[in-house]
């Protein structure tokens, strides 16, 4: 379990795409795969294996994941350090949230207290159509955002969905991605804006959006 003042933090994600197709999205790459986003790494396996989109993550300051899995997300351990941000050219400065879904949330808050992640605020919505919670927990600098029904729906493992990041300005971003970038919306959270990339044709597997600065989902 992560000891008194600790929280656990995101080391790496790592993701079944080519470094091409982010390079293509404004991402800077660099000659090992791995894209530096904030303080956390993405690393790039390429897209000819089994798995596409986000294949696992690995985090510091969790008590042990029971084999290899928070309620089925592959899970590793890392004492790493935080990597230093580089400059990308979309504007993005961090990964703002991580999106997570499971057809029982209250299954998976368990499994993310069981490693010391405690939630910090639920959400009920109804907002895109059949209601449906959204519970935010802290990791750092970015926000773990678990979606899912309000009643259980089935027994399968919660899984990894896509990846927001917040970007310095969003309407230069909105000119860097052009035809890329979707129309920019109110986000849920006050004051801030979001787009959505449009990634296939990129040849990305991670749904994807950038956020304008503000305050984030919890405190």
């Amino acid at each position: 379990m992560t000891g008194p003042g600790e929280l656990a933090t995101i080391d790496e994600i790592t993701v079944g795409d080519e470094p091409e197709a982010w390079t293509a999205a404004g991402f800077t790459v660099d000659d090992d795969g791995t894209c530096r986003i904030g303080h956390v790494r993405v690393r790039l396996i390429g897209a000819d294996g089994p798995q596409r989109r986000i294949v696992d993550w690995s985090l510091r300051s969790i008590g042990a994941a029971s084999d290899g899995f928070v309620d089925g997300l592959p899970t590793r351990t890392s004492d790493r350090p935080p990597c230093e941000p580089a400059e990308h050219a979309n504007g993005s400065l961090l990964i703002d949230h991580v999106v997570i879904v499971s057809p029982d949330p209250a299954r998976t808050v368990g499994a993310f207290r069981a490693v010391g992640i405690e939630p910090r605020r639920t959400r009920h919505t109804d907002q895109y159509g059949a209601p449906f919670t959204q519970t935010f927990f802290r990791s750092g600098e970015v926000i773990l955002e678990l979606i899912g029904p309000v009643e259980p729906s089935g027994e399968g493992p919660a899984a990894f969905f896509g990846l927001a990041h917040t970007v310095a300005d969003l309407d230069v971003t909105a000119v860097v991605l052009g035809e890329h970038l979707g129309p920019t919306k109110v986000a849920v959270q006050p004051g801030r804006r979001i787009a959505t990339l449009r990634h296939k044709p990129l040849g990305m597997s991670v749904a994807t959006a950038f956020l304008s600065p503000g305050p984030g989902a919890v405190g």
